[in-house]
C-alpha cells in the first residue's frame, strides 16, 4: 500500500474528528448531542485593554477561588469536561493568549502582591520570572502528533488531556508557578486545582482570579483555574484522595512529593536542588564571575536552579574570587562568617531530616533569613553596605552552607587540587537530587566528565544557571523541574496521556 501526503492527511481529519468526541467521554463526560454548541471565542476588545480583568480587585470567592476545596474540585472538574469536548486547539490558544496578556500586563503587581505577602526575594526579580513564564512557557505547539506509516497500515500518536490536576505550590515561586502550570496544563486540554502555600495565598488568589477573568473574557469556561482559599494539609489530602483528580503535581520539597506519591495517582514531583559550579583553568574567570553573581543572586537565591555552591581548581581560585569581588560580590572573613552562622543557622536539636534532603544534617537554614537580600544579611553584623547582591566565603567541602541548599544571597567557595576532586565533591553536595549543575570550561573532554558524573536535569556550561530554564539561554521555561519523578523540564506534552490510534490495512478504504 502506497499512501500520498494527501492520503495521510485525509485519513488523520478523519479520524481526530471521531477521536476528540472520544477524549470527554475518558474524563468521564457524557456523550456529546447535537444540542452541544462549541465555545463561542470572542476577540477581545482594546476597551478591556486586552485582558478583560480589572486591576487590584480583592480576592473573594469568585473567578476560581473558593472557601471549600470540594467545591474547588467539582467546578474545575466540571469545567475540563465542557474545555475538552468544546474547544479546539485554536480556542485554546486564544484563551493562553488572554492569560499571557493579562499577566504582563499586572507584572509590577503581582510582583509587589508576593512581595509584600512573603517578605522574601526581590522585587525587580520577580517581575523577571513573571515575564519569563507569562512569555516563555510553551502552548499547544508543544503537542506535536507523531505518525508512522508502512506496509501494515497507518498509525498516530496523538497527547491527550490528563482530564483534572492537582498542582501543589511552593512559596518561592508562587504565582510565576501557578502562571506556569495553567498555560502548560490548559494547553493539554486539562484544568487545574491549585493548593498554594499558605505564606502566598493572598498573592495566589490574586493570581487565579486574573487568569479566571482572562479565560472568560475569550468566551472560555468559568473555573478552569481554581483554589482553595485557605489552603492546609487536609486541603492537600482531599486533593490526594478526590476520584476527579487524575494527576497530581508538587513543586517543592522532598517531603511534599514523597507524600503525593503515596496517593496512588499519577505524581510529577519537582523536588529541590542543591546545584554545585565547577571552574577549571581554561575557564573565562570575567564571565564566570558575572555569570555566577547573576545566577546566585537572582531573587535572593530563591530558585531550586541557582548557583548554591562553587569547587574552584586551586590554580585560579585567587583569580575567580578577584573578579567576583571585582564585580561587586563581599568576602565575608572569618568572623563575618561566623556571626552570620550564628543566626543564619539552626542546630537540628530534634534530629531530623530537611532542607534539600532527607539525610539528617547538623544545622538547618533559619527560615526567616532565607530569601533576604545581602545588605540586610551584612546590617545584621553591623556592616554597612548596601551596593551588594552576593556574599562569597570560602570554606571546606563539609560546611554547612555547601551542604545545604540555603536559599539566601551567600555562596561558599571551595578549592580543589584538580578536576577529579573537583567531580567528585560537586556530585556529593547535589546529594542526588539531580536538579541542576553548573560550569565554567572550555575542554570540551571536562564538560562532558563532569555533565555525565552529576547526571542532573539541567547543565549549564558558561554561562547563569538561569538559562537553564529560557532566561539568557535557548529553550522554553518551567517552574516544575521534575526531577524526582523523571519528566525532567516540564511543558504542556508532560500533563498528557498518549493515545495510540491504529489503522490496520484492512481498515483503510481510501477512494481518493
Amino acid at each position: 500500500m502506497n499512501l500520498t501526503e494527501k492520503d495521510i492527511q485525509t485519513i488523520i481529519e478523519s479520524v481526530l474528528k471521531n477521536v476528540e468526541a472520544a477524549i470527554g467521554n475518558e474524563a468521564g463526560a457524557p456523550s456529546q448531542t447535537s444540542s452541544q454548541q462549541p465555545l463561542k471565542m470572542k476577540q477581545l476588545s482594546p476597551e478591556v485593554s486586552q485582558t478583560g480583568a480589572s486591576s487590584h480587585w480583592t480576592p473573594t470567592s469568585e473567578y476560581g477561588v473558593f472557601d471549600n476545596i470540594e467545591d474547588a474540585i467539582t467546578a474545575s472538574y466540571d469545567a475540563q469536561i465542557a474545555f475538552v469536548k468544546q474547544a479546539k486547539l485554536a480556542d485554546r490558544e486564544r484563551i493562553l493568549s488572554a492569560i499571557r496578556t493579562a499577566v504582563l500586563k499586572e507584572k509590577e503587581h503581582l510582583a509587589k502582591l508576593v512581595f509584600e505577602e512573603t517578605k522574601i526575594g526581590n522585587y525587580n526579580d520577580k517581575i523577571a520570572k513573571h515575564e519569563l513564564s507569562a512569555e516563555k512557557t510553551p502552548g499547544t505547539e508543544d503537542l506535536k502528533t507523531e505518525s508512522i506509516t508502512g506496509d501494515d497500515g497507518f498509525t498516530f500518536v496523538e497527547y491527550s488531556p490528563v482530564g483534572l490536576i492537582g498542582a501543589v505550590t511552593p512559596v518561592t515561586n508562587p504565582t510565576e508557578t501557578i502562571i506556569n502550570n495553567t498555560i502548560s496544563m490548559l494547553a493539554a486540554g486539562n484544568a487545574v486545582v491549585f493548593n498554594v502555600h499558605p505564606a502566598s495565598k493572598q498573592a495566589s488568589a490574586y493570581t487565579v482570579q486574573l487568569i479566571n477573568r482572562a479565560i472568560e473574557s475569550v468566551g472560555g469556561p468559568a473555573n478552569l483555574v481554581t483554589m482553595v482559599k485557605n489552603p492546609t494539609l487536609d486541603t492537600v489530602q482531599v486533593l490526594a484522595d478526590s476520584l476527579k483528580v487524575k494527576m497530581l503535581v508538587g513543586t517543592g520539597g522532598p517531603g511534599m512529593v514523597k507524600s503525593l506519591l503515596k496517593s496512588g495517582k499519577k505524581v510529577i514531583g519537582a523536588g529541590a536542588g542543591n546545584p554545585p559550579v565547577i571552574v577549571d583553568e581554561t575557564a573565562d574567570l570575567q564571565n564566570a564571575a558575572k555569570s555566577i553573581i547573576e545566577g546566585a543572586s537572582f531573587d535572593n537565591n530563591l530558585l531550586c536552579i541557582a548557583e548554591k555552591e562553587v569547587f574552584v581548581l586551586d590554580s585560579v581560585a585567587d583569580d575567580l574570587i578577584f573578579q567576583l569581588l571585582d564585580q561587586g560580590a563581599h568576602m565575608l572573613n572569618h568572623s563575618e562568617l561566623a556571626q552570620v552562622m550564628d543566626f543564619a543557622l539552626e542546630a537540628n536539636t530534634n534530629n531530623q531530616p530537611g532542607g534539600c534532603t532527607f539525610q539528617n544534617r547538623k544545622y538547618h537554614v533559619s527560615k526567616q533569613w532565607i530569601g533576604k537580600d545581602a545588605s540586610t544579611i551584612l546590617n545584621q553584623i553591623n556592616v554597612n553596605k548596601t551596593n551588594t547582591k552576593l556574599l562569597i566565603c570560602e570554606v571546606d567541602v563539609h560546611h554547612p552552607f555547601v551542604q545545604l541548599e540555603q536559599m539566601m544571597p551567600i555562596l561558599p567557595i571551595v578549592r580543589v587540587k584538580d578536576l577529579d576532586e573537583a567531580i567528585e565533591k560537586a556530585v556529593a553536595t547535589e546529594h542526588g537530587n539531580r536538579h541542576t549543575a553548573v560550569m565554567h570550561s572550555n575542554n570540551l573532554d571536562s564538560i562532558t566528565r563532569f555533565a555525565k558524573a552529576i547526571g542532573t536535569t539541567i547543565f549549564v556550561n558558561n554561562g547563569s544557571s538561569l538559562a537553564g530554564v529560557g532566561f539568557g539561554g535557548e529553550g522554553h521555561t518551567t517552574m516544575t523541574i521534575a526531577g524526582p519523578t523523571g519528566e525532567g523540564v516540564t511543558s504542556a506534552k508532560t500533563f498528557t496521556r498518549q493515545r495510540r490510534v491504529v489503522l490496520a490495512q484492512g481498515s483503510l478504504n481510501i477512494t481518493g
